[in-house]
């Protein structure tokens, strides 16, 4: 056969991406006991209406390569691709167009199939899923119900963010400096019923078993914090001439005897029923500001408010008595929502205490150099003028039955948690920061529950009645009382019970984005059983995962999120492993380049223009300084890959994303990058098509010289190694010195040239295909096997070493590979140049590095 003279991916890679469509030249076989099987799953896209950017496919091309290297290494590889499509932009842009989120998501599906496809990534699309699809989120929702089973689903009255304005709960991304993206209205905390899962019920095995995974341990360190396990000691504080009691949580129970005062958090309970009549107004309205904050904003404010309820506690240890307050900074959601303040040891409590003229009273006692090192004088922590957070040695902290002054830390809080279980009124305690996963969205674009409230109260499972179908609307609006649009649906809201014929009212919340990607690593293993979710077998075969990539941002929620769900599915027997995911990279962020003035201001890039080799403001004129940042439409910096791979092909692309530096480094993209990769494309080409479009006459039988066959070797040694450990720049760097240096050769082994373009097809298959049918074979090579190099002809016979006199390079010469110590000596010394060198000088020393160097030190 023949092809083109010169390298056309226009025309080799349409042609190449049907044929493997057509002959399912990717598919994964289930249970073949006779290769080793390896899954590879890439975290998959959310179809937006943008399209794919640069940035999206650089992991999906680590993946492939990673995975077409696999196949020719013999395994059964299993890589496929889905959408993640529920999701808020659809819904929103339903509202604003009248158009069906249906139709859009389908339309956006669509377009990155056709991206994806047209990079030939060696999917098996027959295993291609959707999370909007009812064959999908069918087993989504049987999910649910075997965690509502369990007792892992319940409802909770929970705080949301409501808009008055428009009538609808909005989501964290909506709200903007408590203001609604959309329209800009006021938006405030309301609690509202809302599903919740107990994942905190796992939040022991989570911590536990990350160290069981190979991920990066800045990721493990990520979710260590999110679960965030501390040990300490709860604490019942009595409200003085009240009979209630508030019970705090804290890592340092040792240091009670120096809590001054107690800080609530705005939504707690008690408020209300302590707050005195005098100060009722100041508190409510603390209580409305503080319902516009989000949690973020709360947790980082650095200005310290709060109002005093009116009320006081009664300190345990000592019976003192001590303001109670509310306070931002205090959260519900962590601990118990209340608790004891100690301004001398605490920074926040101290900044607190400072602003509100609080007492402060050491009760540690800092070590005069540690505090020195800190720039903290210890008379000023002593007389309650500064803080130290430190450990110190306990000092005011007795009582008439108990006293801690003295003891270490670790005695001192066992010491205090004794004595306050045997007074009844406290008790050693494990805490988390993780809280209970909040599962509802009043949103219309997203899986039903599969629920049902019944009239006498009762909650129903349909369980029996898989799937709940989302119902046809036109109208997508919220419904204005704070439930979903769902609300709206009259007919689909009323529910009869089929057994006993009482009526019911379907839940009107819907699921979260992250519930369709708990599980969808499960059903691309079985994604057309239409009897459960996955076959049995089928997931023993394939699980876990052996090799997960996607982006360092989903270090915590969906990666959280989807161990739960798996751990719970490992619990109800329905997997067989008790983690997912057993290694994880992350590919780092590509960045575009983007541009800013003297001020410090950025321009969007459609505002700038070179001129005189400097980037400046196209009507200014204004010098401006060109930096790489994150990829916006607002500065107009996003690359469409659709136009690179118009202008130098999917496999260019590839190449020069993964040239760019090390998988998992932050990146900055510049598009004439891509032509020095394009410039090797062309190169390799020319090295085996000759100018007819057939095989180049110089490639023949001719055996190797010894270095061409060196060179061989140590490139499929260097490709091989490099690619098996994700390193692909560097094997790319390696077989650009391949053909530079065969491109050269009068004469080119056939077999070796058949060995370059096996390594190439990973990176470049379209190409790779190309060239491999040119020279001779009827098949693909997706399961060709890879090439094997021999260690020994990887070393060279002789190298080249430097031969120094004092230090200064004398002579190069010729030697042995595995000349030692002596021979290397003997060479050295034997040399004219080195005998002119030491003429008149006697040798006292030589120096010689195996392989490298020979140095004489001389008289």
């Amino acid at each position: 056969m023949s092809t083109s003279p010169t390298y056309d991916p226009a025309t080799i890679e349409p042609k190449w991406q049907e044929y493997w469509l057509t002959n399912k030249s990717f598919a994964a076989v289930d249970l073949d006991g006779s290769r080793e099987k390896l899954y590879v799953l890439d975290m998959f896209p959310y179809p937006s209406g943008a399209g794919l950017h640069v940035g999206h496919p650089e992991g999906y091309t680590a993946t492939d390569i990673f995975c077409r290297y696999k196949r020719m290494k013999g395994y059964n590889v299993l890589h496929t691709m889905g959408w993640d499509a529920f999701g808020l932009p659809a819904e929103q842009y339903a509202m604003q167009t009248n158009t069906h989120p249906s139709v859009t998501t389908q339309k956006n599906v669509d377009n990155f199939r056709r991206q994806i496809r047209a990079f030939g990534f060696s999917y098996d699309w027959d295993r291609e899923i959707n999370t909007t699809d009812p064959g999908y989120y069918k087993w989504t929702q049987w999910i649910f119900c075997q965690l509502y089973k369990k007792g892992l689903a319940y409802i909770d009255e929970v705080a949301v963010n409501w808009c008055p304005a428009l009538g609808t709960v909005l989501a964290n991304e909506e709200v903007i400096n408590g203001r609604s993206e959309r329209g800009d209205h006021p938006v405030i905390r309301k609690p509202m019923k809302q599903w919740m899962l107990k994942i905190t019920a796992y939040a022991e095995r989570l911590l536990a078993d990350i160290d069981t995974v190979d991920w990066p341990e800045g990721i493990k360190e990520q979710q260590r914090n999110w679960i965030g396990k501390s040990i300490g000691g709860e604490v019942d504080f009595a409200v003085a001439g009240r009979s209630e009691t508030i019970r705090v949580y804290t890592t340092r129970p040792d240091t009670l005897f120096g809590a001054t005062y107690m800080v609530l958090s705005p939504e707690h309970e008690l408020v209300a029923t302590i707050t005195t009549p005098e100060q009722r107004a100041a508190v409510v309205a603390y209580q409305e500001a503080a319902a516009k904050k989000s949690d973020l904003d709360r947790a980082e404010a650095k200005d310290k408010t709060g109002v005093f309820t009116g009320a006081y506690a009664i300190n345990p240890v000592n019976g003192q008595q001590i303001p109670i307050w509310i306070s931002d900074y205090v959260l519900i959601s962590y601990g118990t929502g209340a608790i004891m303040a100690v301004p001398a040891h605490d920074t926040r409590d101290f900044a607190f205490a400072q602003t509100f003229g609080l007492p402060i009273i050491c009760i540690m006692e800092p070590d005069a150099k540690a505090a020195e090192a800190e720039g903290v004088a210890v008379a000023d922590v002593l007389a309650g003028k500064a803080c130290w957070p430190g450990d110190g040695a306990m000092i005011n902290s007795a009582n008439a039955e108990v006293s801690l002054n003295g003891l270490p830390k670790a005695q001192a809080i066992d010491t205090i948690v004794a004595w306050l279980e045997k007074q009844g009124i406290g008790t050693k305690a494990v805490n988390y920061k993780l809280r209970d996963w909040l599962f509802s969205r009043q949103r219309y674009w997203g899986e039903p529950f599969p629920v049902a409230h019944m009239e006498d109260g009762s909650i129903k499972l349909l369980d029996e009645e898989l799937p709940v179908l989302l119902p046809e609307m036109e109208e997508f609006a919220p419904s204005g009382t704070g439930e979903s649009p769902l609300a709206n649906a009259k007919d689909w809201l009323d529910y009869t019970d089929p057994a006993t014929g009482m009526k019911g009212r379907r839940e009107t919340n819907t699921m979260p984005q992250w519930a369709g990607s708990c599980w969808y690593y499960l059903r691309y293993i079985d994604p057309k059983n239409t009897e459960a979710g996955w076959e049995s077998a089928k997931e023993k075969y394939w699980m876990p995962v052996d090799l997960y990539v996607g982006g360092a941002e989903h270090a915590v929620l969906h990666l959280l999120y989807a161990r739960f769900w798996h751990k719970v599915l490992f619990d109800c027997g329905c997997v067989s492993t008790k983690e997912p995911f057993q290694r994880l990279v992350n590919q780092g962020m590509i960045l575009g380049l983007s541009y800013k003035d003297a001020r410090g201001a950025l321009v969007p890039n459609d505002l700038v223009e070179e001129r005189d080799g400097n980037f400046v403001h196209k009507d200014t004129g204004e010098t401006l300084t060109e930096f790489p940042a994150k990829m916006s439409k607002s500065l107009r910096n996003v690359v469409n890959p659709d136009e690179i791979v118009a202008r130098y092909g999917a496999d260019a692309f590839r190449l020069y994303e993964m040239f760019m530096g090390p998988l998992t480094a932050m990146k900055p993209w510049q598009t004439k990058g891509v032509d020095g990769v394009y410039r090797f494309l062309h190169k390799a080409w020319r090295m085996i098509v000759g100018q007819d479009g057939e095989l180049s006459p110089e490639i023949s039988d001719a055996p190797m010289t010894a270095e061409q066959e060196r060179l061989l070797h140590q490139t499929i040694q260097k490709v091989d190694e490099d690619t098996n450990n994700l390193s692909f720049n560097t094997a790319i760097s390696q077989m650009m010195i391949f053909v530079n240096e065969f491109s050269k050769a009068s004469q080119r082994n056939r077999a070796a040239i058949e060995a370059f373009v096996q390594l190439l097809a990973p990176y470049a298959p379209h190409m790779g295909e190309e060239l491999w049918q040119l020279l001779g074979h009827g098949t693909s090579l997706t399961h060709e096997p890879y090439p094997v190099y021999d260690a020994a002809k990887t070393k060279a016979s002789e190298v080249e070493i430097v031969v120094q006199v004092l230090g200064k390079p004398k002579a190069r010469l010729m030697m042995p590979a595995d000349a030692g110590t002596a021979a290397m000596e003997a060479i050295a010394l034997a040399d004219d140049k080195v005998q002119a060198a030491l003429a008149g000088k006697s040798v006292v020393k030589v120096i010689t590095v195996p392989g490298r160097l020979v140095n004489i030190v001389a008289k």
